[in-house]
């Protein structure tokens, strides 16, 4: 009888450590749960947050499309730990074929599956934005390619405006006039409100862009400094951005002008290959004409790769 009772006073303890274990998996398992939640709340959040930034229905297509095509070419690879000698080993798997992650192949492939992680996180991203604002499919028409368009750097030089020409573009060249330090974004000073604004957009919507880049173009003597280039990855492509303040100075105007006359006498098209914007003082900046003029050379630049043969842009 005795041995009976000191069996149970064991048990009892025991069948409480038990329960205690359990509720602490539940618990656990409840957690994660509402981890989860929160961080499907926050993707939403972050998908509205880019709405609210007036990211246009053509481009945002675009994008899409690009990251579908992006992740079908891409091979699938694998990192995966191995034990040697009782020591853990990082390996790249790719097919059949295993790589020591120092190893050259190695390198290429985790840069390789990083760069899909990079594309699966943004196509997601931006499936919720169009899910949350659209009720159609992205726009079949909105495909990806490299679409061709040449800038005259001399009278009888051209260079195709691709990633290796935005590639080759320094950042925040001109040193020719001091900037004033009221501006800042990201290491770099900017000379106005509305600039630095533009700056943000881009970087929020994810648009690589040189601010103030050294540029050589027909006619110039020397360098021209546009405000912004920026590079479309989806048409591998890229844009002039000026941005006009002061339009209601006379000097100013005849600045704005002389402009015009030398990025369309190197071959450029307005409004196809550059991107006006304008701050007056009667009409204040808005960020949205920045991303209604975006879309619209986007917009343009597909109709007239989609009107001419072989899917591409005829060469300015």
């Amino acid at each position: 009888m005795e041995i009976v009772i000191r069996l149970f006073t064991f048990i009892i303890p025991l069948e409480n450590s038990i329960f205690r274990l359990i509720s602490l998996v539940g618990f656990c398992q409840l957690l994660s749960v509402f981890v989860g939640f929160f961080i499907n709340i926050s993707r939403y959040n972050q998908a509205m947050e880019v709405i609210n930034k007036h990211i246009m229905q053509e481009y945002l297509a675009l994008k899409i499309d690009f990251c579908r095509k992006q992740l079908k070419q891409l091979p699938n690879v694998k990192l995966q730990t191995f034990n040697k000698y009782k020591k853990p080993i990082q390996k790249i798997i790719v097919g059949k074929h295993r790589y020591l992650l120092d190893s050259e192949p190695g390198e290429k492939y985790l840069k390789i599956m990083q760069y899909k992680e990079t594309l699966e996180r943004k196509l997601e991203y931006y499936e919720a934005v169009w899910k949350s604002k659209y009720k159609d499919i992205p726009y079949p028409e909105c495909e990806s390619h490299k679409v061709i368009r040449t800038l005259f750097v001399d009278k009888s030089t051209k260079v195709i405006m691709n990633k290796a020409y935005f590639d080759s573009l320094k950042n925040d060249a001109n040193t020719d006039h001091p900037k004033p330090l009221d501006y800042p974004f990201n290491g770099i000073y900017y000379r106005s409100a509305a600039e630095r604004e533009i700056a943000i957009f881009y970087t929020e919507n994810d648009i690589p862009f040189k601010y103030e880049p050294k540029v050589s173009i027909k006619g110039i003597p020397g360098f021209i400094y546009p405000d912004f280039v920026i590079y479309i990855p989806e048409l591998d492509n890229c844009k002039f951005h000026e941005h006009f303040g002061m339009k209601d100075s006379a000097r100013y105007l005849a600045i704005t002008n002389t402009k015009y006359y030398n990025y369309t006498n190197a071959g450029l098209v307005p409004e196809l290959d550059i991107i006006f914007t304008h701050d007056v003082k009667e009409i204040p900046f808005d960020i949205r004409e920045v991303s209604y003029k975006l879309n619209a050379v986007i917009g343009v630049t597909m109709i007239a790769t989609k009107q001419s043969p072989n899917n591409q842009l005829p060469a300015s």
